[in-house]
């Protein structure tokens, strides 16, 4: 089975929506040692909504754990306990969502979900037993007093469903259910609501009766409702109260029937009114049809969808469509047989049509964009574990979290921000101890600030830590040699990133969570995939500042394209600072003879690309060529080529196997003539 079933998508989707909100409302919970009346509800309808859908699904082991933390909630709702353990409830909670995060991840592999839940429940009810005795007595009279009746309740969740009148006596209802206008998939819900109904009464007739399988009954249920007809032990207070627990319901209307056969009379005209109706409409397809289409109409008016979910794959082919079109665009306008013509009216028309293009290459973009918020939130999962498992005290903060990138960026960044939180963590902040003893607070902080600024996103994590130790460092690559490849003129922020070198460590005790340096070389690689780059500096004994800047898509950049011999280069317009024609006299050579310029005070040194890639050209003279000097995290260096082409937008295409470790190269391009020029990497161009 390559496709799951639309249903199944919605609620993998769905479930992991919520329990990403469950995670941030019990853990600002337990930071504030206080749960408002709206941390509770809101936990409690996402337990009760994931109940019903994986009941829905059959899916009973999330069924019964997101049951157990509901009846958990039902009761500090219900009750209002004074004394609440915090630090176990939100433990409780967060292992609940791991179970349930698991269970989907293995529906989501088409793995076989055969965990023991009961383990786990058992844990909650021995949890909520002990908040029953520790609030069940109180010196103050006007606190609450749980009586027999409400524990009785507490300690059997469906106690409101089975509070029989008389154990041989049945009442009758007949029941419409309203939902509102964003509810969407109410067939769905109503199927859940059956599913739930089950357990305690029994239902004789429900209409529209297809909810499981056709989604058509949706209109239906909009318009005229969802009818139940049931008979139950429990009273029409009862029955009401299991309504309205269900999400997104807006109104329900009972009928209670004083006999049994006013009850079965009902039943049998409303069933035969549904037959007559189906009946009818064979016979009248036409007008049916007609009558349909206005009720669509008004339909579509009333219930207006503003929001949906869309595949990302779907998402990244509409993208490669765009940048084809990009590509197309330049085919046409760069063609080399009508370059030198007069074309007023086509140059007009190219150019109206490149603006089209541009706010169609906007738009896509603007729909690939989602917020960083989701991803930095999830650090404060990590940083709340790994106060306990280290006995530290840390606050985060996470400044710009309404930061926008592109979807692909965002799984990119999210093991490296994982990588960089647990080493500042486990090795950069201290003890409450030693910050005392170092006059600082017992409590250390985190900083994690993203902005956006032009086409790039800058993440800094911040930490008031220990700070690296720079002899240390210094000490250790001399140690394996390292510095031989660098040389002696080093600055600090070079000795810094030594710790992004494989297998490089200054610390001799193996942790859970590693040491600062062990295994930063992932962090590189992966923001390297991205064509982002990491920078780390610090002071020692007042913490340490890692910067990631990445850039806000993948897709298409604004590109220089430059001529050297037959070959066509590329380099990002953000990275240029100038571009400029020398005399042969500027250049002077330093100690080791190589080439560099003197720039109103300054010099640089140049990198012949011809050279480096070993490039047959007649322009071999520094004054028949041009120089571009480019920069990249504040190292300045000029380029030098035959010639530049132009600007233009380019599309980024992944190199092939044969030339994919090529020093300096990050992709390709097509451009207007059919030409392959190769985009440079501007932070490994540079430290060549």
């Amino acid at each position: 089975m390559n496709r799951k079933e639309p249903m199944l998508e919605a609620f993998i989707f769905e479930t992991f929506d919520m329990i990403e909100q469950l995670e941030q409302l019990i853990i600002d919970s337990e930071k504030h040692k206080k749960l408002n009346s709206d941390a509770i509800n809101e936990i409690f309808r996402i337990m009760h909504t994931i109940k019903g859908s994986s009941g829905m699904m059959m899916l009973d082991n999330i069924s019964h754990i997101s049951h157990s933390i509901e009846e958990l909630f039902y009761f500090i709702r219900e009750f209002n306990p004074e004394h609440i353990d915090y630090s176990k409830l939100t433990d409780l909670v967060l292992e609940g969502s791991d179970l349930i995060k698991t269970e989907i991840e293995k529906i989501n592999n088409y793995q076989e979900t055969d965990f023991d839940f009961n383990l786990f429940i058992n844990k909650v009810n021995k949890f909520l037993e002990s908040l029953r005795l520790e609030n069940s007595d109180s010196n103050h009279s006007e606190n609450k007093m749980i009586d027999k009746s409400a524990r009785e309740k507490v300690e059997n969740p469906k106690y409101y469903l089975n509070n029989k009148k008389n154990t041989d006596k049945f009442n009758f209802f007949y029941a419409t259910l309203f939902f509102e206008d964003i509810c969407q998939m109410e067939n769905l819900r109503c199927f859940g609501v059956i599913h739930e109904l089950k357990k305690f009464a029994e239902i004789l007739y429900f209409d529209p009766k297809d909810i499981d399988e056709n989604n058509e009954t949706c209109e239906v249920i909009r318009s005229e409702g969802f009818k139940i007809f049931l008979k139950s032990t429990s009273s029409i207070e009862k029955i009401r109260e299991f309504f309205m627990k269900t999400i997104f319901l807006s109104k329900v209307d009972i009928k209670e029937f004083q006999t049994e056969n006013e009850f079965y009379q009902e039943v049998k005209h409303a069933d035969n009114e549904k037959k007559e109706l189906t009946n009818n409409s064979v016979m009248n397809n036409d007008v049916i049809n007609n009558d349909k289409k206005n009720e669509n109409v008004k339909i579509k008016s009333v219930y207006k969808q503003n929001l949906i979910s869309v595949d990302v794959n779907k998402l990244d082919i509409l993208m490669d469509l765009v940048g084809e079109l990009v590509i197309s665009e330049a085919m046409v306008t760069k063609n080399p047989e009508i370059l030198g013509l007069q074309l007023d009216s086509f140059n007009k028309a190219a150019r109206q049509h490149r603006k089209r293009i541009l706010d169609l290459q906007d738009a896509v973009m603007s729909i690939r964009m989602v917020p960083l918020a989701l991803t930095l939130n999830k650090m404060t999962r990590l940083v709340r574990d790994m106060c306990k498992k280290l006995n530290k005290e840390v606050e985060l903060e996470i400044v710009g979290q309404e930061t926008e990138v592109d979807k692909n960026i965002i799984e990119h960044i999210v093991d490296p921000l994982i990588h960089i939180i647990r080493n500042s963590m486990d090795h950069g902040i201290e003890s409450p101890k030693e910050r005392i003893a170092s006059s600082k607070e017992a409590k250390g902080k985190i900083i994690i600030e993203a902005k956006n600024t032009g086409g790039e996103v800058f993440i800094d994590i911040k930490d008031d830590g220990r700070g690296l130790n720079k002899n240390k460092i210094l000490k250790k690559a001399q140690e394996n040699g390292l510095l031989a490849d660098i040389g002696t003129d080093i600055t600090d922020k070079q000795i810094y990133s030594l710790i992004f070198l494989p297998g490089f460590s200054t610390t001799n005790d193996v942790t859970e969570f590693s040491g600062r340096g062990v295994g930063m070389d992932v962090v590189v690689k992966e923001i390297e995939k991205i064509r982002g780059t990491v920078t780390v500096d610090s002071i020692e004994g007042q913490g340490t500042t890692i910067s990631i800047k990445i850039p806000l898509t993948l897709a298409i950049i604004d590109g220089m394209t430059m001529k050297v011999g037959s070959s066509a280069f590329t380099i990002p317009v953000k990275s240029i600072r100038q571009s400029f024609i020398i005399k042969k006299e500027d250049v002077i050579k330093d100690l080791n003879n190589k080439e560099m310029i003197l720039v109103r005070g300054e010099s640089y040194s140049i990198l012949r690309l011809h050279e480096l890639y070993n490039i047959k050209t007649d322009v071999v003279n520094i004054e028949n060529g041009i120089v571009i000097m480019v920069e990249d995290q504040g190292i300045t260096r000029c380029i030098f080529a035959d010639s530049l082409i132009g600007q233009q937008q380019v599309v980024i295409k992944p190199l092939p196997d044969y030339i994919k470790n090529v020093k300096g190269i990050s992709g390709c391009s097509l451009l207007g003539d059919a030409t392959i020029s190769l985009v440079l990497d501007m932070s490994k161009i540079i430290n060549l």
